[in-house]
């Protein structure tokens, strides 16, 4: 394949995604057709399925390319003793990703492709995650890396919560009350 053709078709998937994205988020999983999708991206249903062999594997091109991205954010963001910063920067990853991966998590409740694809993608996150904690504090055990793991995970994904679902506490946005409670954490 050349250069030039496989540029175009990496520009028309990204036309195929950023189209599926929207559609999600309207119409949820289950909601958006392929026809509904095609329409968006301004190209025919079958024409989508010359790029992707189903709704499922556009999914899976998106928590893809999702994970690619926190993973590269990652680096350098998961000191244990960073927590308050991790949970500052955590604001400023794409709050259109959060809400499709918060979709993506209730499909994965009915659907076992969606929710392989998820433990995948926990995986690569989790893993990452270790690995970041070991190079920075090489004297910790392996369960003690992956406590703190699963402990900023749960954190991280209460706060993606949070922030997204309105909430009964009070009258601050999510986002005033999570950056309120960062710097109460980060300054005792």
């Amino acid at each position: 394949m050349s250069n030039a053709l496989a540029a175009r078709q990496k520009i028309r998937q990204d036309e195929i995604i950023a189209a599926a994205r929207h559609c999600f988020r309207r119409h949820g999983f289950h909601g958006a057709s392929m026809a509904q999708i095609a329409s968006e991206a301004k190209l025919s249903v079958g024409q989508i399925y010359r790029y992707f062999a189903s709704k499922d594997a556009i999914i899976a091109e998106m928590i893809r390319r999702i994970i690619d991205y926190r993973i590269a954010e990652m680096d350098g963001k998961t000191q244990t003793d960073q927590i308050p910063r991790l949970l500052a920067w955590r604001q400023t990853l794409d709050e259109d990703d959060d809400a499709l991966m918060l979709e993506m998590a209730a499909e994965a409740t009915r659907n076992p492709q969606i929710a392989a694809m998820m433990v995948e993608a926990d995986k690569r996150m989790f893993a990452n995650a270790c690995a970041h904690i070991r190079k920075a504090h090489p004297h910790l055990s392996d369960e003690r890396i992956r406590c703190c793991v699963e402990i900023t995970a749960v954190m991280m994904e209460g706060t993606i919560y949070r922030r997204l679902v309105p909430q009964n506490g009070g009258t601050r946005s999510p986002r005033e009350t999570l950056s309120g409670n960062n710097r109460y954490v980060a300054n005792g």
